[in-house]
């Protein structure tokens, strides 16, 4: 037994080995073809993985799997939290607040009755592929704006709501599966429900955000200052497990940390700058680990025989998430803001700003990992629609942002 306690061990260390070192190469190799690098992220899983030359095998029901997907998925969230300002809230609060729901529930019934007819598999099957991929990527887009400046109110809202939205679409997600488990639906229970995670969510991740910061602030004496990057992640995991475990949402938990993270100057809870510096690189870094781990875990598990079956229904369910569902969701959030004085060059960028990303690639591996009926063709429309966005509209960007006049005076040109 314990010489096959050290194999297993060993097996892990390997696995961890192995998805570093190609993560390592996939990010300079990204970096030289000027990609988003979760696309060879994802390209790398598949030649390392099963499809490929069998160097990472992790199987999708393992809890090895799902304890990085769940991890990623966290952390990625706290890391999205944190690049919101309470001052972009204030300007556009109204349209983010419709994006981060009312697109979501877009999104997800145009996708759904689209993958339910074109895929031919069941309608809440059909809401949970429109859920898993109803929400847009911090992970991808903050590489993207920082090579690519646009004008600052359109920047500030599509990042802020690729945060608020993650975490919407991952109690969306669950809603759906929790109606798929028990074959009961009801507008009024769905409701209460997602009030309970989502509202649940966000007073746990205050407790635990605001009593976090305060230790390691001016105010709070800077007890913990010294060791911020310790406690990052007992904190992101406590504030998850706890609201997890009382029935609310730990994804809208960590995000409401990390947005009280990003705010602590404005809330009065100021670390000292020195410190402040060292754990937004700890952030970073450990955010591109995390996004590394996901992205090659996605691209090991994916099925090329379900995604031959479904290639063509699978580029028409696409094809409307991006062409249809996007350009519905953003007119039905932007135009009733008439405070935000949204253009029609500004409204067109946000048609087409919407890529997807780490959470959804996470939930459909947890989704494969439970066992989910159709998971299998869910994960793999997630990897066609993540493909599509960082490869279509990724890509462009720049050149639409300039078409439309919304580049900054100063842009990076190469």
């Amino acid at each position: 037994m314990g010489s096959t306690a050290i194999q297993n061990a060993q097996h892990v260390l390997a696995t961890f080995s192995a998805l570093f070192l190609a993560g390592a190469i996939a990010a300079k190799l990204a970096d030289r073809l000027n990609i988003p690098d979760v696309v060879v992220f994802l390209l790398i899983g598949i030649v390392a993985g099963p499809p490929g030359l069998g160097l990472v095998d992790v199987s999708p029901e393992s809890s090895l799997n799902q304890l990085m997907l769940i991890l990623g998925a966290s952390f990625l969230l706290f890391q999205g939290g944190t690049g919101i300002t309470f001052r972009v809230l204030r300007q556009v609060w109204i349209t983010l607040t419709l994006l981060a729901t009312v697109a979501v529930l877009i999104s997800t019934v145009v996708v759904g009755f689209a993958a339910h007819y074109a895929l031919g598999i069941g309608l809440i099957s059909a809401l949970l592929l429109g859920a898993v991929i109803a929400s847009t990527d911090p992970a991808t887009l903050v590489p993207v704006f920082l090579a690519v400046r646009v004008r600052d109110k359109v920047q500030q809202t599509v990042l802020s709501e690729s945060a608020l939205n993650d975490a919407t679409g991952a109690i969306c997600t669950f809603a759906i599966l929790g109606v798929l488990n028990t074959g009961e639906f009801s507008v009024s229970a769905s409701l209460q429900q997602f009030v309970v995670l989502a509202g649940g969510g966000v007073l746990i991740g205050a407790v635990f955000g605001l009593v976090a910061v305060f230790l390691k602030s001016n105010r709070g004496r800077n007890i913990f200052t010294a060791y911020a990057k310790v406690l990052l992640l007992p904190v992101i995991l406590g504030a998850y497990l706890c609201a997890d475990h009382l029935g609310t949402s730990g994804f809208m938990a960590v995000f409401v940390v990390g947005l009280i993270y990003g705010n602590k100057d404005a809330l009065g809870l100021s670390m000292p700058a020195e410190h402040h510096e060292s754990l937004s690189e700890f952030i970073d870094n450990s955010s591109l680990l995390l996004r590394m781990i996901i992205f090659i875990l996605l691209g090991t598990h994916v099925d090329f025989n379900v995604v031959r079956q479904y290639l063509l229904p699978g580029c028409a369910v696409v094809a409307v998430f991006m062409l249809i569902a996007r350009p519905l969701s953003v007119l039905a959030c932007a135009l009733p803001d008439r405070r935000a004085r949204w253009t029609r060059n500004e409204i067109l960028f946000m048609f087409w700003t919407r890529e997807t990303g780490a959470i959804p690639a996470a939930l459909s591996g947890m989704l494969v990992g439970m066992g989910v009926a159709h998971a299998d063709v869910i994960a793999a429309i997630t990897f066609m629609a993540i493909l599509a966005t960082l490869l279509i509209q990724a890509t462009t960007t720049r050149w639409l942002a300039a078409r439309l006049g919304l580049l900054e005076v100063g842009n990076r040109t190469g």
